[in-house]
């Protein structure tokens, strides 16, 4: 059995940053400290990047592709409700995974203006995506509602979405840490972005949506 060939520094130097970002929160880590939780002096890491606004900057293209290629499934073919669900449990584990972005999302626009402009763009794909999987519902009868419900509903679901582990950190932040604590809440972050679609569907759509979310809050309940 062929062994994968060790990570490059530049890679553990990334994989070290963004653990401890999503840890600590991106202010709150210094260059001198990952190059001690690397094991090599500044000098080393100096060499992969300059700063660590470099180290941010790498990290926020890695989040940038992961979400766009998430962002495209709903193009692909018209999505009914399990796969509504199945796609917001993916963009929630997305938004885990990278979740120092949206710790300090404030001071991180603020401080850096490019990946300002370049999370209003995710922003507006993602309202995008979530227009085109509430038209796709609505296309095949499963979904009624005016046009400008369906927009503020879109919207709605992007700020539930983009926010909603910010809030499952206020509310218990001491447990936020926990693996089996962030499975729930993503289960909880789905629910309720699908929540707010609920009241527009019918049918096997409604029933199907009721089952789902019966499942989903029993995980949740006991995930913690």
């Amino acid at each position: 059995m062929q062994r994968k060939p060790p990570r490059r520094t530049r890679e553990r130097i990334l994989a070290l940053s963004l653990r401890l970002f999503n840890e600590h929160g991106e202010p709150n880590v210094t260059t001198s400290a990952i190059a001690e939780g690397m094991n090599i002096s500044p000098g080393n890491l100096y060499y992969h990047f300059h700063n660590k606004e470099e180290i941010v900057d790498a990290l926020f293209e890695a989040y940038e592709r992961d979400v766009d290629a998430l962002l495209a499934l709903p193009a692909r073919r018209t999505a009914d409700v399990e796969d509504a669900w199945l796609f917001l449990h993916l963009l929630f584990e997305t938004i885990l995974k990278h979740r120092f972005v949206y710790r300090d999302l404030d001071d991180l626009l603020t401080r850096n203006t490019r990946i300002g402009a370049r999370f209003r763009g995710i922003m507006e794909r993602k309202a995008a995506a979530a227009r085109r999987l509430c038209d796709g519902l609505a296309a095949a009868g499963q979904l009624h509602a005016t046009d400008y419900e369906l927009q503020a509903l879109s919207t709605n679901m992007v700020v539930v979405a983009t926010w909603w582990l910010s809030y499952e950190h206020v509310r218990d932040a001491r447990r936020f840490g926990d693996p089996q604590w962030q499975d729930g809440a993503l289960a909880r972050g789905a629910f309720q972005v699908m929540a707010l679609a609920g009241a527009y569907l019918s049918g096997d759509a409604r029933r199907l949506f009721e089952r789902l979310a019966l499942q989903y809050l029993d995980a949740s309940r006991r995930a913690g």
